[in-house]
This record gives structure tokens, C-alpha cells and sequence, in this order.
């Protein structure tokens, strides 16, 4: 298993730390790992192990190893791993609401426990690859459609969303002056520019 740190982390948290919100960060950052600590016990139920764990500026990003038995086991245009990634990817948002559902019952009056729980949640089910959203909508195209038009399906809906999300928040920004949306928004950015270059040369490679 490899470990590696993303240095970008550095820069969020003296950001954080300049704009005093580094506690907001800190507790996001603790839940986050849980998020996807919530992954890879899926992974490690559905008899895949880690490959590589990478420290980011929101959590960790898990990758395990592929089982190639699972490309043998056809489901209509794709294979068993998709099902796969599907629940792995699901595992995480459910970690964190069972966190917050965790709190509610107890009637404990942890506010920003349960609001980065559900902060977390929600952002990682946006339509965006290669957040659990993107994940999950991407294996569901492909189990139906196939490979080819899941990650055409994918790179519209990610761009598609992340000028929506601008736009929005753009507004929301010069509403509440949170730098902390404005870091997020550009930390999306990052996402989306990354895989529009990996989209763009899958493309010429399946054209060839």
C-alpha cells in the first residue's frame, strides 16, 4: 500500500488559518477521514484491497486494487466491479449521515458536528468526477450505456455543475463574505480542469 501527501494541504490549511477558521477546517478534515473510512470498509467487505491512500485538502482519496474476476461477471454493458464501485462509493455520504442521525437520536446539541456531517455529504454527492456523485453516476451510465458513453454523460454533467455551483455561490459569497466557499469552489475547479484533460485524451485514444 502506498501513502502519499497532497501538498496542496499546506496551502488550505495557512488559508484557513489566515481567514481564522482553521477549527471550521479541522473538524471537516476529521469527518472527512471518516467519510472515507467509510469506503474502505466497504472495499474490504466486497473483498478489494487498498492499492494507495492519498492525503488531500479535504480527506482522503482511497484507490484499491482491482479484482479481475469482476470483468468477468457481465452486467448488460459493464461487469460486477461497477456494482462495486457503486457501493463503495455510496458508503462514504451514508457514513456521514449515520453520524448525523447518530447525534439527533442521542438529542445532542453537537451543531456544527451535524452540519459538517451533512456539508460533507452533500458535497460529495454533487454530479462532479471524481466525487462519490460523479463516481456513482458514472458506474450506473456504464452498467447501461457502457464505458464509452459514461464518461461522455460524466464530463457534461461535471461541467454542466460546477458552472451552476459557481454561479450560485458567487452569490452566496457576496451575501455571507465565507472565504471558506470561495475555497472550496476553486478546490471543484481543480477537480473538473484535472479530468477534463483526462477526459480529453481517453477520447482521442478510444477515436484512434
Amino acid at each position: 500500500m502506498r501513502l502519499r501527501i497532497d501538498l496542496k494541504i499546506f496551502v488550505f490549511l495557512l488559508l484557513f488559518y489566515l481567514t481564522k477558521q482553521i477549527e471550521i477546517y479541522s473538524t471537516i478534515m476529521f469527518f472527512c477521514i471518516l467519510h472515507e473510512l467509510g469506503h474502505i470498509f466497504m472495499g474490504i467487505l466486497l473483498g478489494l484491497k487498498v492499492e494507495k491512500i492519498e492525503i488531500m485538502p479535504f480527506g482522503l482519496s482511497v484507490a484499491f486494487k482491482l479484482n479481475t474476476k469482476d470483468y468477468n461477471k457481465k452486467i448488460k454493458n459493464a461487469n460486477l466491479l461497477e456494482l462495486k464501485k457503486i457501493a463503495i462509493a455510496i458508503a462514504g455520504p451514508i457514513t456521514n449521515l449515520i453520524i448525523i442521525l447518530f447525534y439527533i437520536f442521542l438529542n445532542k446539541s453537537e451543531i456544527n458536528i451535524i452540519y459538517a456531517n451533512l456539508l460533507i455529504m452533500l458535497f460529495n454527492i454533487i454530479p462532479i468526477f471524481p466525487l462519490d456523485g460523479g463516481r456513482i453516476l458514472k458506474s450506473i451510465i456504464h452498467i447501461f450505456c457502457g464505458y464509452t458513453k459514461s464518461i461522455e454523460c460524466v464530463h457534461i454533467f461535471s461541467n454542466i455543475t460546477i458552472i451552476l455551483l459557481t454561479l450560485i455561490s458567487s452569490i452566496v459569497i457576496l451575501k455571507i463574505h465565507n472565504i471558506a466557499i470561495l475555497i472550496i469552489l476553486i478546490y471543484l475547479w481543480t477537480l473538473v480542469i484535472k479530468e477534463n484533460k483526462r477526459y480529453e485524451n481517453v477520447k482521442q485514444f478510444l477515436e484512434k
